[in-house]
């Protein structure tokens, strides 16, 4: 198998993940000193971080039973609103921590009465400095465009956060404990990786979904696919697709589901893969899931054996192996994709 950059880093997760593990796991009495008071957490990010913001939504409000949302910068950056955020605790994410919309986001947001907390990895960078409080991931240097280590220690980051809000804190630490190891096991292991790849180049058309806890580890798969391999993907959740989108399926679709091994999104995962089945598509991958949901796709790539609320941790590996081989098969260079570079600016200097 040819060697890319991001085939190795993929490879580093399970020590990128420990390492930030253990450098953010002492933070949670800081971080709920922090929240006191603050009866909301408001996210902001682009691109891979907005997909890990997601997943971060989601399990404060399953798991620590505090309200979050995904702010929007262009409410700071372009419409300059006046808003009462003093008792909004304000997540920023970004890898580099130099994306210039979201330093000025997070700026905005303190100057209107938030407290601030910066999800980087690059403790120097600007986004670290402003923060009431930095969560350096421990990645290590990222040189392929595509984010993946980066990607999966913000995940590590927003379960620290999460679990540090929580009632009782500490109540992840043994699930956290085995997520090293099972992202070691599905990279060595690889099992349907090369078969979901060579169902994804049978044809353009690519649907993906999930819901809940993974719906974040779907959007990032489909992005993924779009940024690495130039594919036109839809990323939806598996309620939105019900709601009209699931009419456009058909023979020239490859559908690829997103489930956790248990919790109550399963059986719908299920259900979706056999209706998209009656309806035609070309093939059904699915990620993860447990024994019914496997039986239920015509491709299964095994997911990791964790609780729905730390999976997506290792939830997206498979993703990301199936679209290295992918971009590989089409003769892409998943490293460098075309037109895009670690640090993205939302508008033109200047504008």
């Amino acid at each position: 198998m040819t060697h890319t950059i991001m085939a190795r880093e993929i490879a580093e997760q399970p020590e990128a993940i420990a390492r930030t593990l253990e450098s953010l796991l002492p933070l949670r009495t800081e971080l709920k000193t922090l929240a006191e008071s603050r009866r909301v957490v408001l996210f902001v990010a682009r691109g891979s971080s907005d997909n890990a913001a997601i997943y971060g939504r989601y399990l404060l409000e399953v798991h620590a039973g505090v309200p979050g949302g995904l702010a929007a910068p262009s409410v700071a950056t372009h419409y300059h609103s006046d808003l009462d955020l003093s008792e909004a605790l304000v997540v920023s994410v970004s890898q580099s921590g130099e994306t210039a919309e979201i330093v000025e986001t997070q700026a905005w947001a303190a100057a209107h009465g938030a407290r601030t907390i910066a999800v980087t990895n690059d403790g120097g960078s600007a986004l670290a400095g402003a923060a009431d409080l930095a969560l350096v991931t421990q990645a290590g240097a990222e040189l392929a465009v595509p984010a993946t280590k980066s990607y999966t220690t913000q995940l590590a980051a927003m379960a620290v956060l999460a679990d540090a809000l929580a009632a009782k804190p500490g109540t992840l630490d043994a699930d956290l404990d085995r997520v090293p190891g099972e992202v070691q096991r599905l990279i060595e292991r690889r099992e349907g990786v090369d078969e979901a790849a060579e169902r994804l180049a049978s044809t353009p058309e690519t649907l993906v979904s999930g819901r809940g806890i993974t719906f974040g580890t779907a959007l990032e798969a489909a992005l993924k696919l779009e940024e690495t391999c130039l594919r036109p993907v839809r990323g939806l959740s598996y309620a939105d697709l019900r709601h009209g989108p699931i009419a456009v399926v058909d023979a020239e679709h490859v559908a690829l589901l997103v489930s956790a091994a248990d919790g109550p999104m399963v059986s719908g995962m299920t259900e979706l893969a056999h209706d998209l089945r009656r309806r035609g598509a070309a093939a059904t991958i699915g990620i993860g899931g447990d024994a019914g949901f496997a039986g239920a796709v015509d491709v299964c790539v095994p997911g990791p054996a964790l609780r729905e609320l730390v999976a997506p941790l290792a939830l997206v590996v498979p993703a990301q192996l199936t679209v290295e081989a992918l971009a590989r098969r089409l003769g892409l260079d998943p490293d460098a994709p075309r037109g895009l570079s670690k640090v993205t600016q939302t508008d033109p200097a200047g504008s």
